[in-house]
């Protein structure tokens, strides 16, 4: 079984230049290849570079190859990432502890160029599925942008970034004016294009820390973390303005939008929508097309469309 994606990165990690000559002459034809010398490496490269696949020995001077095993599977960034050890061990209790704590495979030396690549070649195809699953669940099909499954099950781990260091994250919500009357009036297929030059102006004017998620029909969430209301409301009106100007298949086209802060007695995600939710609102009450902001004090901060 032949990879088909030249792209595909393999970090080979051993102490020996020799068994990393060959195993990079073996792969390196169809994989970029990446190689360390150490586990602290290893783990600092893997971090760097997020490869596909790790090849990773496991006697080694520092931190051995199960130490650095467990070490990737610790942490969020790289556990889900392949490991497969390269070893000289040979005997049954090795390869147990190494499938154990989280190898996908156990390669003994000699390296036999043929097994080598068949085993990598089977697990690089298996990570690519695995992405591509997880791409289509956590992904809206139409826009590409992030869904509402993948909102719910990161925002709370934001929130508790947010209050651990104590930075200003901010939500918008963000809803497109009378968009029935637009799907009605000209037809799906230009309501499904409205939909997808907006999300891509989303996405263009959002930072690569913000989040941004369809969350239903024609409602769009931004995360925005480190960001206060004050900054949020200023983003706000910029894409606000720029929409307006879109005109997608030569429709004209709005949005209201409502905007919240963390505030200290939001005790979790709903708290903040909730509030953001209101301020969307008010912004339709308002006669849409422009930014309602929700503040923790009982203050509430209009922004008309410009004239």
């Amino acid at each position: 079984m032949r990879n088909e994606n030249p792209l595909s990165t393999v970090l080979i990690v051993d102490d020996s230049p020799s068994n990393i000559r060959v195993m990079a002459a073996v792969l390196q034809e169809r994989y970029r290849v990446k190689t360390a010398t150490s586990g602290q490496q290893c783990l600092d490269m893997a971090l760097r570079h997020k490869p596909d696949l790790i090849l990773l020995d496991i006697e080694m001077p520092g931190i051995s190859g199960y130490e650095t095993c467990r070490e990737l599977k610790d942490m969020s960034e790289t556990r889900d990432i392949p490991v497969i050890f390269v070893t000289g061990r040979d005997n049954i209790e090795d390869e147990e502890l190494g499938l154990r704590i989280g190898a996908v495979d156990y390669i003994t030396k000699p390296i036999r160029p043929v097994i080598l690549s068949a085993r990598v070649d089977t697990h690089v195809t298996l990570k690519r599925q695995q992405d591509r699953l997880l791409q289509l669940a956590m992904h809206d099909q139409l826009t590409g942008l992030y869904n509402r499954h993948y909102m719910l099950e990161m925002v709370e781990q934001r929130i508790a970034r947010a209050r651990r260091h104590n930075t200003p994250l901010t939500t918008l919500i963000i809803d497109l004016d009378h968009f029935k009357k637009i799907n009605d009036t000209h037809g799906h297929i230009a309501g499904d294009q409205i939909l997808e030059q907006v999300s891509a102006l989303l996405q263009r004017q959002c930072r690569t820390e913000d989040t941004v998620a369809r969350f239903g029909g024609e409602e769009f969430i931004v995360l925005m973390e480190p960001c206060s209301l004050n900054q949020a409301h200023y983003k706000a009106e910029v894409m606000r303005h720029q929409i307006s100007e879109l005109m997608p298949s030569s429709i004209p086209v709005t949005v209201s939008i409502g905007a919240a802060e963390l505030a200290d007695h939001d005790e979790n995600f709903n708290d903040l929508l909730k509030r953001a939710d209101d301020a969307l609102y008010r912004a339709k009450e308002n006669g849409r097309n422009c930014t309602e902001l929700a503040p923790p004090e009982d203050r509430v901060t209009t922004s008309k469309a410009p004239h």
